[in-house]
C-alpha cells in the first residue's frame, strides 16, 4: 500500500469516524452517575417546580421522566446520523437502504453497551426498555434522512 493511499485511508476515517467516536464517548459521559435520574432531579424538577406551580409532584416527576427519555432519543438520533454519514462516507450517492441499515444497527448495538455500562453505574440501572427507546432515536434519524433524501430528489 502505497504512502498516499494510507494517507487518504486515515484522513477520510478520521473526517468520517470521528464524529461517531467522540459522540460515543458524550452519551458514556451522560451514562455516568452525574446524570442520573437522582442527579437530575435536583434540578429539573425544581425548576419545573418554578416554571409550573400548580402541577402536582407526581407530574413533575412524570414530566421529569419524559425530558430524559427524550434526552435518549435525540442522543441517539444524533449518534444515527453521524454513523449513516460514516457508512456513507465519500459516496456520492446520497441515500442507500444498506447504510440505514447498518446505522440503525450501529445505534442498538451501542445502546446495548452503554446499558451494558450503566448496570456498573451505582446510581443508575440497565434496562432494555431504555435500549428500545435509544434504537428508536436511531430508526427516527433514519427516517429522516430518508424523507430529505426523497424530498430533495423530486
Amino acid at each position: 500500500m502505497t504512502f498516499a493511499r494510507l494517507y487518504w485511508i486515515s484522513r477520510n476515517f478520521i473526517k468520517y469516524w470521528s464524529p461517531v467516536i467522540l459522540w460515543m464517548g458524550v452519551i458514556f459521559w451522560m451514562s455516568s452517575g452525574m446524570f442520573s435520574s437522582e442527579n437530575t432531579s435536583h434540578i429539573i424538577i425544581p425548576l419545573l417546580g418554578y416554571l409550573f406551580p400548580s402541577f402536582s409532584p407526581q407530574t413533575l416527576e412524570l414530566i421529569h421522566g419524559l425530558i430524559r427519555k427524550t434526552g435518549h432519543v435525540t442522543e441517539y438520533f444524533i449518534l444515527g446520523l453521524f454513523f449513516f454519514r460514516a457508512f456513507r462516507g465519500a459516496s456520492l450517492q446520497p441515500w442507500s437502504l444498506r447504510w440505514s441499515i447498518y446505522a440503525i444497527t450501529g445505534v442498538a448495538l451501542y445502546a446495548l453497551s452503554d446499558e451494558f455500562h450503566q448496570s456498573f453505574v451505582a446510581t443508575r440501572d440497565a434496562s432494555i426498555v431504555d435500549v428500545g427507546i435509544d434504537s428508536a432515536g436511531g430508526v427516527l434519524s433514519q427516517i429522516a434522512i430518508t424523507l430529505w433524501n426523497f424530498h430533495c430528489w423530486k
